[in-house]
Parts: C-alpha cells; sequence; structure tokens
C-alpha cells in the first residue's frame, strides 16, 4: 500500500492557516510526556483499535510518531478501516525538532 506523506513544513502550513484537521500521535505515552507537537490528539499505537470511534472517518488525519515507522503502519490501518483522507508525517516529532520548532528535546 502506497501511504501519503505530509512533510513537517507543509504540516506548518496547515498550523499557521487554520486548517481543519487532526494530528493523531501514536506514541507510548512516555515518549509523549518528554515531548509532544502542540495541537495533537495522543492514541498509542496498541490502542487505535480500540478507540477508532474517537476519529471521524471523513477528517483530515495526520499520523505522527517519533520518525514516520509506526505511524505509516498506522495510516495503512485507517485506511484499511474505511478513514479517506490519511497522512504520515514524514520523520516524526524528530523531523519537527529539527527543521520546526528546535525547543522540542527529544
Amino acid at each position: 500500500m502506497n501511504i501519503k506523506e505530509i512533510t513537517v513544513q507543509e504540516l506548518k502550513s496547515l498550523f499557521d492557516g487554520n486548517k481543519n484537521f487532526t494530528l493523531l500521535d501514536v506514541r507510548e505515552q512516555f515518549e509523549v510526556n518528554i515531548a509532544k507537537i502542540e495541537g495533537s490528539i495522543h492514541i498509542p499505537m496498541g490502542e487505535i483499535k480500540n478507540k477508532l470511534n474517537e476519529l471521524d472517518l471523513n477528517d483530515k488525519i495526520i499520523v505522527q510518531c517519533k520518525s514516520g515507522v509506526r505511524s505509516a503502519r498506522i495510516c495503512e490501518y485507517l485506511v484499511n478501516n474505511n478513514f479517506k483522507d490519511v497522512k504520515n508525517l514524514k520523520g516524526g516529532i524528530v523531523a519537527w525538532s529539527q527543521q520546526i520548532d528546535n525547543s522540542i528535546r527529544l
């Protein structure tokens, strides 16, 4: 499956333009405690199956993890469960901290 990706620059543009989307952080709680992208919602990867009803099938959903590997798997899962507009954050929070917000320490 070919998962669509979004760069951290494109994500910043969405934030800056007050666009309507959901940034879904699928990392573990201990990772979120260290650093998070402001405005994200947190559902750990292992809990997605049980919490699908907390997400809207028609929302634009951008999935992020630390580097983009786990989030790509969740993107595939969401697409397979009829979510319409799903993208993976390329490079995850690591790329965000390096290119957008260097106050985030990982």
